[in-house]
């Protein structure tokens, strides 16, 4: 079997199959997780660039792109972008482009490049949110989701361990 932490190796094989369904797994549990901890506080954990946050997770768990500090850093970068390209900018599609591209280069200049993120500055422009959308969801969200995906991963790591008698 490939390593959890691994892409599913190509081909046809039963290997392929299930690292497929582990990486469907976990980006199931993932998210239900979160959406539950959001359906009982109230608050609101999740945002559609999660979705794509747990392809990279659990898909492709190490490509630089699902680092921590890509998946945290370009959360968190692109979300501040939004805020203050709404804030400063004002609502409208010049405003909105020209906020995803800043955002973009922030990613770029910070090695936080997390392709997620960039949906961020489109998602506040839609939304209006305050200014505690940068702790909650972009950052707590994240970290929350990271998180989670490093205890599936290491747990079914353990469970394939070679076991000595």
């Amino acid at each position: 079997m490939t390593t959890p932490s691994s892409p599913p190796p190509a081909g046809g094989g039963a290997r392929r199959y299930i690292g497929i369904a582990l990486a469907g797994l976990g980006a199931a549990i993932a998210v239900s997780l979160v959406a539950a901890l959001a359906e009982r506080t109230g608050q609101h954990w999740l945002i559609a660039s999660f979705g794509a946050t747990c392809v990279l997770l659990f898909g492709v768990p190490d490509s630089v792109l699902a680092q921590p500090r890509n998946v945290i850093g370009g959360h968190c970068l692109t979300s501040l972008i939004g805020l203050l390209g709404l804030h400063l900018l004002g609502d409208g599609w010049p405003a909105v482009g020209l906020t995803c591209a800043v955002a973009l280069m922030a990613m770029m200049l910070t090695r936080t490049v997390h392709p997620p993120a960039g949906a961020n500055p489109i998602i506040v422009f839609m939304t209006h949110p305050g200014w505690d959308f940068l702790l909650l969801p972009t950052l707590l969200g994240a970290v929350l989701l990271m998180g989670l995906a490093r205890l599936y991963w290491l747990t079914l790591r353990w469970l394939q361990r070679p076991t000595t008698r």
